[in-house]
C-alpha cells in the first residue's frame, strides 16, 4: 500500500495486540503505533481508529479471567469499566502528538438502521473536518449476544463505508491470509493480493482467535473484506506484533491486500453491508431474472414469506433452492405480503 494514495484510513486494533497477558495495556507498543498514526495525520490524512480492548481491560479491574465474555453480564460490566480506561489511553497517547481524540461507541442498530447510519456518517464527517481522530468501539456494555457485531473487523469495514474511507487496515497477530492454517511445517503461503473474496478464499480461513482475548478470527476479517470490496474500499490485513506496524507495512508490503471493487451507490453499499435482516422472501425463477436485470420484486413472483417484518425493513430474497439472490427494503409488512402472494400489480 502507498500511504500517499489514502485520504481516509481506518485502523483497527484488536484486544490481543492492545492488552497483554497480565490484562494491562501494551503501552510501549501502542506508542509506536500512535507515532505511525500521527505521521500520517500530520501528512494530511484523516485517521479513524477502531479499537477493541474494553472488556479485556475491565476484566482485570474486576478480577475476572480473560474468558469473562462467556458470561454476558460479566462482559458488559467489564466493558463499562474498561471503556473509560481505553478511551483515556487513546486520548493520552494522541495528545502527545497534539491530536484530539473523539470517542464513539456504536451498536449494531446504529449501523443497520438507515437514519442512525447516516447520523454516524455525519458525525464522522464533522470530526474529520476538524482534524480529530475518532476512536470507535462496539458498545459492549449494552450489546447482547443476539444483537451485536461480535467482532470489530466487520465494524471497521462498516465504519470505513460510512466515512467513505480509502483504506481499512486490520492489525492482527498474523501477517495476513495464508493458504492454510500456519503451523510448524512452514508449508503455508502468505496470500499477497486478493481480487475478490470467493468460496476458494473463504476456504482458507480459520474462525478461531488464538489469544483468547478477542472475538474475531480470519473468517470475520474476510467478511469485512467483502463489505469493503462492495463499498469500493481497499482493505489490508497486516501484523501488529512488531513495533511501528504501519511503517513496517509501508516499507515491506508484508500483508494481504484486498482490492477495492468498482463500488456501488451509497444506498446499495449500505444494504450490501448489513449483517441482519427481518425476514426472507422466496421467489420463482422469473422474479430472480427480473431482479438480476435491475427490476423490483413484484408480488406475482413471490412463493413464500418467512419472518415478522414491517414496511421499510430489510429482507433477504431467496430462490426456490434457498440461495440468496438479493436484499432490499420491503414496501409492505409481512401480514400484507402474505395476502398479496401471487397477485399482479393491477390486483
Amino acid at each position: 500500500m502507498n500511504d500517499t494514495d489514502a485520504g481516509v484510513i481506518v485502523v483497527k486494533v484488536g484486544s490481543s495486540l492492545l492488552v497483554g497477558e497480565d490484562g494491562r495495556p501494551r503501552k510501549a507498543w501502542l506508542k509506536t503505533l500512535v507515532a505511525d498514526i500521527a505521521k500520517r495525520h500530520q501528512a494530511g490524512h484523516n485517521i479513524i481508529i477502531v479499537s477493541s480492548g474494553s472488556i479485556a481491560l475491565g476484566a482485570r479491574k474486576l478480577g475476572l479471567r480473560k474468558t469473562s465474555r462467556t458470561s454476558l453480564a460479566d462482559a458488559q460490566a467489564a466493558a463499562s469499566i474498561g471503556q473509560i480506561a481505553l478511551s483515556g489511553l487513546w486520548s493520552e497517547l494522541l495528545a502527545e502528538h497534539d491530536i484530539a481524540a473523539a470517542q464513539m461507541l456504536l451498536t449494531l442498530g446504529d449501523m443497520e438502521g438507515r437514519k442512525r447510519y447516516l447520523n454516524v456518517a455525519a458525525t464522522l464527517e464533522t470530526l474529520l473536518e476538524h482534524r480529530a481522530v475518532p476512536v470507535i468501539n462496539e458498545n459492549d456494555s449494552v450489546a447482547t449476544d443476539e444483537i451485536r457485531f461480535g467482532d470489530n473487523d466487520r465494524l471497521a469495514a462498516r465504519v470505513g463505508q460510512a466515512a467513505t474511507a480509502d483504506h481499512v487496515m486490520l492489525l492482527s497477530d498474523i501477517d495476513g491470509l495464508y493458504d492454510r492454517r500456519p503451523d510448524s511445517t512452514n508449508k503455508e503461503q502468505l496470500i499477497g493480493t486478493v481480487d475478490l473474496v470467493d468460496d476458494n478464499i473463504m476456504a482458507m480461513a480459520d474462525g478461531s482467535s488464538s489469544s483468547g482475548l478477542g472475538s474475531g478470527g480470519m473468517i470475520s476479517k474476510l467478511e469485512a473484506a467483502k463489505i469493503a470490496n462492495l463499498a469500493g474500499i481497499e482493505m489490508s490485513i497486516i501484523s501488529g506484533k512488531e513495533d511501528h506496524p504501519l511503517e513496517r507495512y509501508a516499507r515491506t508490503d508484508i500483508g494481504t491486500l484486498f482490492k477495492a471493487g468498482d463500488g456501488i451507490n451509497a444506498h446499495k453499499a449500505w444494504l450490501s453491508g448489513l449483517l441482519t435482516s427481518a425476514g426472507t422472501i422466496t421467489v420463482d425463477s422469473g422474479a430472480v431474472e427480473a431482479l438480476q436485470s435491475g427490476n423490483s420484486l413484484l408480488a406475482a413472483g413471490i412463493v413464500t414469506i418467512n419472518g415478522d417484518f414491517e414496511r421499510s425493513d430489510v429482507v433477504e430474497i431467496l430462490d426456490v433452492d434457498g440461495l440468496k439472490v438479493a436484499r432490499g427494503l420491503v414496501e409492505y409488512d409481512s401480514i400484507d405480503c402474505v395476502k398479496i402472494i401471487g397477485c399482479r400489480s393491477s390486483q
